[in-house]
């Protein structure tokens, strides 16, 4: 029987300073666009005020790292000039539940950056979203109903609303942790995906979670997967000594923590001079792989595969 899931959507990179990940995330050799930030107006007259969360993606083939940091209403520091303020239209009557909701998300998003500044979010991707949330239902897992929300795409004949269906799962204590709905093949020619890095994929997610958990951890994947965790991903899991060894030099800011995330790159030198030639920290890990330590690359180590 085929799986509904079988390789991760996006990871979510928390972060205090979006001009500074931006940067960050292009001297990585990622092409990243300028983020989009939500604007509405708090009331009747008044003039509509960035707030929420800003955002933007290093886009892949079939995934993507996200960028993202919380807004305060109004304030834009931290914010690259060319952020993109997106008002969004709400009928005055929802204007207070619009609000209520994303200001919660920013809190839920602040919360986790003063935590540490790092991977907070861990999506999986679904051929079949409504299917995947039946067998978590079956399999004991709480969650969220599936959802729909639209995400504004600049397309060559203009803006355009791309559906997301995703679904979230219930008290993860990493951070978010849900299930989206495989990328829609209408929209993948707006994606940006010629980085100067090569990358090509998001392969892996890497969770550092207590010795002691480690069984319960590894039953609750599974049965979020629907299938025994696997040494091919897309999560790995590892304890703090195992930690150390796969990624020499590396210590988790909390327990549980998302620590790194894998990408697939076809030319591991190409990768190796354009780190150099950006003055990147680089080690090795243990497989062999070139990856960024977390302490050069805003709290989450960032590992390239060739494949």
């Amino acid at each position: 029987m085929p799986h509904d899931i079988t390789r991760l959507h996006h990871v979510g990179h928390v972060v205090s300073d979006m001009a500074q990940a931006i940067a960050l995330y292009r001297r990585l050799g990622f092409h990243v666009p300028p983020p989009s930030v939500p604007a509405l107006a708090p009331r009747g007259g008044a003039a509509p005020e960035p707030f929420g969360a800003a955002n933007t993606h290093a886009d892949l083939s079939r995934s993507f790292v996200e960028l993202v940091t919380p807004v305060q209403p109004g304030n834009t520091a931290g914010l690259p000039p060319d952020a993109r303020i997106v008002p969004l239209q709400v009928p005055p009557e929802k204007v207070p539940l619009v609000l209520s909701r994303i200001k919660a998300t920013s809190a839920q998003l602040a919360g986790w950056r003063d935590r540490f500044e790092g991977l907070h979010i861990l999506m999986f991707s679904s051929s079949d979203i409504d299917s995947t949330g039946s067998r978590l239902t079956a399999a004991g897992v709480e969650h969220g109903e599936v959802n729909t929300v639209g995400r504004p795409v600049e397309t060559p004949n203009g803006m355009r609303t791309e559906p997301v269906r995703y679904l979230e799962i219930d008290g993860a204590p990493e951070g978010r942790v849900g299930v989206v709905a495989d990328l829609d093949p209408e929209f993948q020619d707006t994606r940006h995906l010629d980085h100067p890095n090569g990358a090509r994929d998001l392969v892996e997610a890497v969770l550092c979670i207590p010795d002691e958990q480690l069984p319960l951890v590894r039953e609750r994947y599974a049965r979020y997967l629907g299938r025994p965790i696997s040494t091919e991903g897309p999560v790995t899991l590892v304890t703090e000594a195992d930690l150390r060894e796969l990624l020499p030099g590396e210590a988790a800011p909390a327990l549980p923590a998302l620590v790194a995330c894998t990408v697939a790159v076809p030319d591991i030198n190409r990768v190796r001079a354009l780190l150099a030639e950006s003055g990147l920290p680089v080690r090795e890990t243990a497989r062999g792989e070139l990856f960024v330590p977390a302490e050069g690359a805003l709290g989450a180590a960032l590992i390239f595969r060739e494949s």
